[in-house]
């Protein structure tokens, strides 16, 4: 969604804290000398926060009220132009205080958040509902066609606009306090599920301490979990969480099924009841979000999303979904009759459950295609995986990555490089951050520590839960890891290349924003790339063509399995936000008639569930989750292009795409896409890919 505010106070859902005093000289309140601008984070201690915010966001609001109170006509540049620019005090304070909430929390970080979040969403308010302000607003909109505006002043004029009515500018003032009163209890209820997720996340562990129990696991699994429990202080066990690095490949090759049962329940009924219950939350959130949309003239929170999406409303959204559901569960079905045989082969009599899908389905996997997805992870070092992703864009687009030690980081284990443009001009600084900590949330994500536009050179984040590693070797990476390495990376690129001139329209519609990220995707696993990366981290030997090949052979099995269970997730976030009545439902029972009304199997568990779905409850996703989708039919067609060029590099097609992810939100996304692909997406390329034609 579309905000009124510029980017800068946005970003910043930010938290706002108390009266404590700073015991050392605030760095939020003096300019950056550190190199590129780079946030000093060994000099921000948590007592700056508070007072940083507080002083953005007074700011901010003098800004606001000289920009309302003009005595001169509204103009563009004295009311829209002058409104992009306000709230430049409380940015840096927003973006580096979000990415450790997100990277780096602790105990204090969320309590200033808990704190901050409602004091934040006052602050929107007091600016989106400000009556002088939004007067100017709508004179300047009105006066647009006696106004001479370059197309991308005409379309920040139309966001900003677009923006203060989505907001609730144009209500009637006893609207506008409901709707403040909501906007308050939804910032309050999103901190509460996030925390609770964490926590719960977090505190799980599965401690094994007989060998016996650990058959099947490979030798790195292993060995990271004995890593693990040493950490914990449980020397001379293994130690499982629920971290992905973890999770995952106990449940694809521990052959004791009664863990793994234990593994998957623990992750799947994560914050359904006990002390971190998140359920009452989800469906208060659920309540509050159809309160607001009626209050804003649309039936359902899908239809307030999706109106400002590329799909426009919940009938595009579940005709894709449709389109692909049914032969996603064929597939589905198909393999788990695979399944059930082999598992008969083992447990006579017994019927396949969720928590033995992917250990038979790897199982599979190795008899019909001879591909262990062991022998893969020697050639997918993180380091030349990373460097593999550097060169698919130096090769499309000619930028640069170096190194850049001696920065200020957040932690130890976090990277920094400076990209460049091939004629040396600096482009921003890119931080990685791939490993789990206890203070990381999961999942992986791109971010930024500064806004770029205009001169202003970014600073963008990956940061990630990938294997860490162990026994003295790097860290290798399976498969998914290695994709989503360069999904991540292709959001930073969207960052890197925007030549904006506005920061507020840098963004782009939910279910456009996955494409430049998806689309690289494409690249990971293509075989000449492969054979320029995916290298022993022993012997320096490029992956053999023999296990490339069983790579592609086996590219598609699993796919029934992997689109159902996210399909699953798309229909469950649908059906929560076309909701028309502000009612506080059951969770878990509405969720088990949606999913049931569908059909979805019993041995597939949605990918998120309704306790744990922090894209939709509180990570921005709501009404959105199936963007990834809809952008994947973009990135298979968009790829498509360079495939009909016979040329993975084609400088042309790359050109073209390049000025695709420069534009930002300055042109609409279907119109960008036309541009660059001459017509609009098929989905046939995407039906392909995934083995569902």
């Amino acid at each position: 969604m579309r905000a009124v505010l510029p980017l800068s106070a946005l970003v910043c859902l930010l938290p706002a804290m108390s009266n404590t005093p700073a015991a050392t000289p605030n760095p939020f309140f003096t300019p950056w000398k550190t190199p590129y601008g780079a946030p000093p984070f060994a000099e921000i201690k948590s007592e700056h926060y508070v007072p940083a915010f507080k002083e953005g966001m007074a700011r901010h609001k003098a800004e606001v009220k000289a920009i309302a109170e003009s005595k001169q006509k509204p103009t563009f540049a004295n009311t829209i132009e002058a409104l992009e620019k306000s709230g430049s005090f409380l940015e840096p304070v927003a973006t580096v205080f979000y990415s450790l909430s997100s990277a780096e929390t602790n105990a204090q970080l969320q309590a200033i958040n808990r704190e901050v979040a409602p004091l934040l969403s006052a602050h929107r308010d007091d600016v989106n509902f400000n009556d002088q302000l939004w007067l100017r607003v709508k004179a300047v909109w009105e006066g647009r066609s006696k106004t001479k505006l370059n197309p991308e002043q005409t379309r920040l004029l139309e966001d900003r606009y677009k923006g203060f009515v989505r907001a609730g500018a144009a209500l009637a003032p006893a609207q506008k306090e409901q709707m403040r009163a909501i906007n308050a209890e939804l910032s309050k209820l999103g901190v509460q599920y996030g925390d609770k997720l964490l926590k719960a996340t977090k505190d799980y562990q599965l401690v094994v301490d007989k060998a016996s129990d650990l058959a099947g696991l490979p030798e790195g699994v292993k060995n990271a979990a004995a890593e693990a429990a040493t950490r914990a202080g449980k020397k001379g066990a293994w130690l499982f969480t629920l971290d992905g690095p973890s999770l995952w490949p106990f449940l694809q090759y521990a052959d004791n099924r009664e863990l793994r049962r234990q593994m998957l329940t623990a992750y799947t009924e994560r914050c359904n009841g006990g002390d971190q219950d998140t359920r009452a939350i989800a469906s208060r959130i659920a309540a509050l979000r159809v309160e607001k949309a009626k209050l804003l003239g649309f039936p359902t929170w899908a239809d307030f999303v999706l109106a400002d999406n590329m799909a426009k409303n919940p009938k595009n959204v579940f005709d894709l979904l449709d389109q692909l559901w049914k032969p996603a569960l064929n597939v589905a079905k198909r393999d788990r009759a695979e399944l059930q045989a082999m598992m008969e082969k083992d447990h006579p009599g017994e019927k396949l459950q969720a928590w033995d899908w992917r250990y038979y389905e790897e199982k599979v996997r190795k008899a019909r295609f001879d591909l262990d997805e062991e022998a893969l992870k020697p050639y997918f070092a993180l380091d030349h995986v990373r460097e593999g992703a550097f060169m698919v864009a130096h090769k499309l687009y000619g930028i640069t990555f170096t190194e850049r030690k001696g920065l200020p980081v957040y932690h130890p284990e976090v990277k920094v490089f400076e990209v460049k443009e091939k004629d040396g001009r600096s482009l921003g600084l890119f931080y990685v951050d791939y490993h789990p900590r206890p203070g990381k949330r999961g999942g992986a994500w791109c971010g930024r520590l500064r806004s770029g536009y205009g001169n202003v050179k970014p600073i963008v984040t990956n940061v990630c839960n990938f294997t860490r590693p162990e026994g003295g070797k790097p860290a290798l990476l399976t498969l998914d890891e290695v994709e989503t390495l360069f999904h991540e990376f292709g959001h930073a690129l969207h960052g890197f290349f925007y030549h904006g001139q506005y920061k507020g329209l840098a963004s782009t519609p939910r279910d456009f924003v996955e494409l430049p990220s998806q689309v690289m995707e494409n690249w990971a696993m293509e075989p000449q790339v492969l054979k320029l990366y995916a290298k022993h981290y022993q012997t320096g030997q490029p992956m053999p063509d023999a296990l490339i090949q069983k790579i592609h052979s086996a590219g598609t099995y699993g796919q029934g399995f992997k689109t159902t269970e996210y399909l699953a997730a798309s229909l469950l976030d649908m059906a929560w936000h076309t909701l028309s009545e502000a009612k506080e439902l059951d969770a878990m029972a509405f969720e088990k008639t949606t999913l049931d009304q569908r059909g979805l199997l019993p041995e597939i568990p949605a990918r998120y569930r309704t306790p744990y779905f922090n894209h939709i409850w509180g990570g921005g996703y709501s009404a959105g989750y199936y963007a990834y989708v809809w952008s994947e039919v973009l990135d298979a067609d968009a790829f498509q292009a360079f495939k009909e060029k016979g040329d993975l590099f084609h400088p042309a097609t790359a050109k073209a795409f390049r000025r695709l992810l420069s534009m930002g939100g300055i042109e609409p996304g279907d119109q960008l896409y036309r541009t660059f692909r001459g017509r609009d997406p098929k989905v046939e390329p995407l039906l392909e890919r995934r083995g569902l034609k």
